[in-house]
């Protein structure tokens, strides 16, 4: 089933990157929505040959298939401008509801720039809240994934000030849910093994260095073991993410951002995706930002937009019955 792509921030580097795939590879079983002209437009800049086509037809390498959306003004390579923003969310919209109606198997996003989109009076937090919010679902889960390690976070945005109240028996259960029932459904795991960190330092220390581990995090994992889920911690962050544990774990629960995006990042940086768990719909994302320096100068690396097409042919495949 094909997959639709959004490029995102139009003044940014996601055209660049879709163009640049399909130059080098055949792109027969995506579909991008975006402005034909801007791709256009951005092709000549970047010195690529690559024919754009409607929709419907099937294509191979150096053509590229659009399902249209229209700017509202004309874009500038690395200046944003707000009277655009509406175009991005309808990129969005569309993509949603190809994918809501069955068009589409998942949907891949590109880097949006969150600031222009609120300059244009449009609240907006990022990809993954505008996904839960027009999906109508109460909770998703943030997951980066790269060869070798996946990373789920039961908070995400937060100051760390507030991190520790929001770990709660609700939270952790509706995320490590969540979680195990994607792994089985999208990944094709039919039993998996979820590593957990702990939230402070040597996982508290038996409650010299904080008492969450004892008076919420074990006593919830306790209670989800019981419904047979194969739940390991909570581990030390510093000693889990170390060769020993994660071969033994099929994906980890970090309590906080910084605790274990880090260390995913400098695995598979420029590899890694960003997937949003709970959706009806499969998403992955660049794991990277607008780069609205690199735009329409050529310098842009498409690793992780390849990365993100790759893991939702796999998670289609899962998701179909198939091997990932």
């Amino acid at each position: 089933m094909d997959i639709v792509i959004t490029p995102g921030e139009p003044a940014g580097i996601g055209p660049d990157l879709v163009l640049q795939l399909a130059s080098q590879e055949n792109c027969g079983d995506w579909v991008v929505v975006a402005d034909p002209a801007l791709l256009e437009q951005r092709a000549r800049d970047l010195g690529l040959k690559v024919a754009l086509r409607p929709a419907s037809d099937r294509t191979g390498k150096g053509q590229l298939r659009v399902l249209p959306a229209f700017l509202a003004a004309p874009v500038t390579p690395g200046r944003p401008d707000p009277a655009n923003a509406r175009y991005v969310l309808d990129t969005l919209d569309q993509a949603i509801s190809g994918c809501r109606q069955g068009r589409f198997g998942a949907m891949v996003t590109g880097p949006v720039q969150k600031s222009v989109i609120n300059d244009a009076g449009i609240s907006f937090s990022g990809h993954t809240e505008y996904l839960q919010q027009k999906c109508q679902v109460d909770q998703v889960v943030m997951m980066l994934a790269t060869p070798g390690l996946r990373v789920v976070l039961a908070t995400t945005h937060l100051p760390l000030r507030a991190v520790a109240d929001a770990i709660t028996p609700a939270l952790l259960e509706r995320v490590l849910t969540i979680t195990h029932h994607s792994l089985i459904q999208q990944f094709g795991i039919p039993r998996p093994r979820l590593l957990v960190c702990g939230l402070n330092p040597h996982a508290g220390e038996g409650g010299h260095l904080g008492r969450e581990e004892l008076a919420v995090i074990n006593p919830t994992l306790e209670r989800l073991r019981q419904t047979g889920m194969e739940l390991t911690g909570p581990l030390p962050a510093d000693t889990l993410f170390t060769p020993h544990h994660l071969a033994r774990g099929d994906a980890v629960l970090a309590m906080y951002h910084d605790q274990g995006l880090p260390v995913l990042k400098h695995m598979g940086f420029g590899q890694a995706v960003n997937i949003t768990l709970g959706l009806p719909i499969i998403r992955t994302s660049v794991d990277h930002g607008t780069a609205l320096d690199l735009a329409a100068r050529g310098g842009a690396d498409s690793g992780s937009l390849r990365a993100a097409l790759t893991q939702a042919r796999d998670m289609v495949a899962a998701a179909a019955g198939g091997s990932p």
